[in-house]
């Protein structure tokens, strides 16, 4: 027995020794495990604690780039994405038509495309139909940005001295990147569903959001927003909000001031508040434009302080009231010619292969007519198609004169980039053909509507 005993011992003691060993073996394996477990969670933590800023930075970049939709309101434009543009470079389009009724008694002269520009020399929104009010297209110029100037003693012609506004267009040097600033009209829809008559969206008339290019970053972050860029999780556009007219109880907040345009100087609301930081970044002079940073804001025209046109505009003893406009630089309206934009692109195709329509700024632009036969209308009925004959039936519109074309068409409205001499050069080499104005090169017709609204 005692040998089993011992045998037994024998037999159970190595047992004891194994079984011993598998437990010290599996409580090793167990806390390489823990160890494991514990060192991956505190790299994750650390890991997660390190991106955390990252995170942080690209959410407060994207919800700055993506604000909701304005509440109770549906947006006006054409869907993003489309545009009765898309064909504007067919050579069908260089030929035109003699008669505005083609062989089948069907107008051949029709309205290839429709544009407002809320804020002046920014882009614009494409249309598929609108409201012709007095100051021309419903929303056409009713913002633009400004600088403050500040004549020195010297300098001073008048002897005055005070700081005023002046209004900056794509003619102003560094202020070619405005055509980069795209806004987005939201106007009151009770048909929304979450429209409601006490919103703050509807009280002011409507919203204007506005999106533009996120400025070059400095500091800590910019590696990370460029980074954020890149991989599309940080949006290329900031944009902020105004609106479309300040609200009764606050009016205050936007205080009414003298702003300078051309020879006028109507009084205009101050919404300098709404601007962020980050827009006078992306306006402000560079090293290479050598130019002065100025105090910025952006004005939104007073209705009782529209600037009236005379000139050549129809008087008040014709229409029945005087023509008015906005920011416009003249007169309400802009007619455009497709057929004379493709004869002056062929002229300066090799400095600027595709020249595009958009860089003439116009409200209407129409297809059919032959090349420049708008320079002796006189006056317009646009109608719809199939519409009666009658004027009631339509849109009247008044033609002035001829459009006098500056340098700003030299802007690219895609990049922003400013050519040095094209198409100013082609134009003034065979479009001087106004005797009131010899030195500058006409292109597309100023117009004031018959009517104060339709």
């Amino acid at each position: 027995m005692t040998v089993a005993l011992l045998s037994l011992n024998l037999l159970v003691t190595p047992g004891l020794y194994v079984s011993s060993m598998l437990s010290q073996l599996t409580y090793s394996f167990t806390n390489v495990q823990q160890d494991a477990v514990k060192a991956l969670l505190s790299t994750a933590g650390i890991s997660l604690l390190s991106i955390l800023p990252v995170i942080i930075i690209i959410v407060r970049q994207y919800s700055s780039a993506h604000p909701r939709q304005p509440r109770g309101c549906r947006r006006l434009g054409l869907p993003p994405g489309h545009t009765n543009l898309h064909d504007e470079f067919d050579p069908k389009y260089s030929k035109g038509t003699s008669s505005d009724v083609d062989g089948k008694g069907q107008p051949s002269w029709r309205i290839k495309a429709l544009f407002t520009h809320p804020i002046k020399s920014c882009a614009a929104i494409e249309l598929d139909v609108t409201h012709v009010v007095s100051t021309g297209f419903a929303f056409d110029r009713q913002f633009c940005f400004a600088e403050q100037f500040t004549p020195d003693q010297a300098s001073a012609s008048d002897g005055k001295t005070q700081p005023y506004w002046d209004a900056r267009t794509l003619r102003n040097g560094h202020y070619s990147r405005l055509t980069l600033i795209r806004p987005e009209i939201w106007v009151p829809d009770p048909a929304a569903p979450d429209y409601a008559p006490d919103l703050d969206e509807v009280r002011s008339q409507g919203v204007m959001v506005v999106y533009y290019p996120r400025p070059a970053e400095r500091g800590r972050s910019s590696f990370l927003i460029k980074l954020g860029v890149a991989l599309r999780l940080v949006p290329r556009e900031l944009s902020f909000r105004v609106p479309l007219v300040p609200p009764s109880d606050r009016a205050s907040a936007y205080p009414s001031v003298p702003v300078r345009i051309w020879k006028d100087t109507p009084v205009a609301y101050d919404y300098g508040r709404h601007l962020p930081h980050s827009l006078r970044e992306f306006l402000a002079p560079t090293a290479a434009d050598a130019g002065v940073s100025r105090p910025l804001t952006l004005f939104r025209v007073d209705p009782t302080h529209h600037r009236q046109v005379f000139r050549n505009a129809p008087r008040k003893e014709e229409l029945g009231f005087q023509p008015v406009t906005g920011f416009a630089d003249a007169y309400p309206l802009h007619i455009l010619n497709i057929a004379s934009v493709h004869d002056v692109a062929a002229r300066c195709a090799r400095d600027i292969p595709r020249l595009s329509v958009r860089r003439f700024r116009a409200n209407i632009i129409v297809e059919g007519p032959e090349a420049f036969a708008e320079d002796h209308w006189k006056r317009i009925l646009i109608r719809p198609t199939g519409g009666k004959s009658d004027a009631d039936s339509g849109v009247e519109i008044h033609v002035a004169c001829r459009t006098m074309r500056c340098r700003l068409p030299n802007v690219d409205p895609a990049t922003g980039i400013r050519h040095a001499s094209e198409p100013d050069r082609t134009l003034k080499s065979y479009r001087r053909i106004d005797p009131g104005d010899p030195t500058n090169a006409c292109l597309g017709m100023q117009c004031v509507p018959a009517a104060q609204g339709s």
